[in-house]
């Protein structure tokens, strides 16, 4: 009993973390209609950054916003890469956002190199019912919680939220308004950034990362946005979760290296159940 308690809170650890990048895809998706596959780099940059900050003796709280902060700079740099002429087509961002990620793993490698690195976290354990909990774990969950209530309040109750909305969802008539679409889009892979790099400095004491980290990440953040439809927060927090249980009781009780193959076949099965689902309310 004491080790499901473990896998299921680790399990709840991880999706936070899965959402934190999956919700980087739907800021990002919801204002451009772009995929950024660069999401799982972020979180591998900011951990990475982290990493060497306090190697460095920078304080912790101090190293990891500045990664943070970084790796917001990073995403607003993709954002201008990917979306650099007016008028270019999502699916060609996209390109451009795979291109970027195999760059940015050659410069992870260069500067970092091949071997999983973590950076120190929070030490000390909690019991919860009976079971050792590691700290660092319960902080992820705490941090991911106001994240997303953060997120919630921004894009509902504040006018630059809104301006992100709007230009989503009427790009013409947000540009007819004076809202420039392009700087709204720029905006949304800053803010993604900072989504990924809020993962990535409170994983990587937990789950080392190296180059090689960005595609399961990416994998299961992806997977989780797909959950929220691409558009949804909270629900993206849901299937985040769905999926960080289900990946840890798989790596406990069966074989670890299951996981990001549940990551593609929670994505399969979601794909085809909302296609069905919108083919089904189109013939009505």
């Amino acid at each position: 009993m004491n080790d499901f308690i473990v896998y299921v809170v680790s399990g709840l650890a991880i999706g936070c973390a899965f959402a934190l990048v999956g919700s980087g895809f739907v800021v990002v998706h919801r204002v451009t209609r772009v995929v950024n596959f660069t999401q799982g780099t972020l979180a591998v940059f900011a951990a990475m950054i982290s990493y060497s900050l306090l190697a460095k003796g920078v304080p912790h709280g101090l190293a990891e916003v500045i990664a943070v902060l970084a790796t917001g700079a990073i995403g607003l740099l993709f954002g201008l890469i990917a979306l650099s002429r007016r008028g270019t087509p999502p699916l060609i961002s996209l390109m451009i956002t795979l291109g970027l990620s195999i760059f940015s793993a050659a410069v992870i490698i260069l500067v970092w190199g091949q071997d999983p690195l973590s950076p120190p976290g929070l030490r000390g354990s909690l019991s919860i019912a009976g079971a050792t909990i590691e700290t660092q774990r319960l902080l992820v969950a705490v941090v991911a919680v106001v994240v997303f209530v953060g997120l919630w309040l921004f894009f509902d109750h504040s006018y630059a939220g809104k301006g992100l909305t709007a230009a989503a969802s009427n790009p013409r008539a947000a540009g007819l308004v004076g809202i420039n679409v392009r700087r709204m889009g720029l905006v949304s892979f800053a803010i993604a950034g900072v989504l990924g790099g809020i993962a990535g400095v409170l994983i990587s004491p937990s789950n080392a990362m190296s180059f090689s980290s960005d595609l399961p990440l990416a994998l299961s953040g992806f997977a989780a946005a797909v959950f929220g439809g691409l558009t949804s927060l909270w629900k993206t927090l849901i299937g985040g979760l769905v999926l960080g249980v289900a990946g840890q009781l798989v790596a406990g009780y069966l074989v670890g290296s299951y996981q990001t193959a549940i990551a593609l076949v929670m994505m399969l099965v979601l794909m085809i159940a909302r296609h069905r689902s919108l083919a089904v309310e189109e013939a009505k």
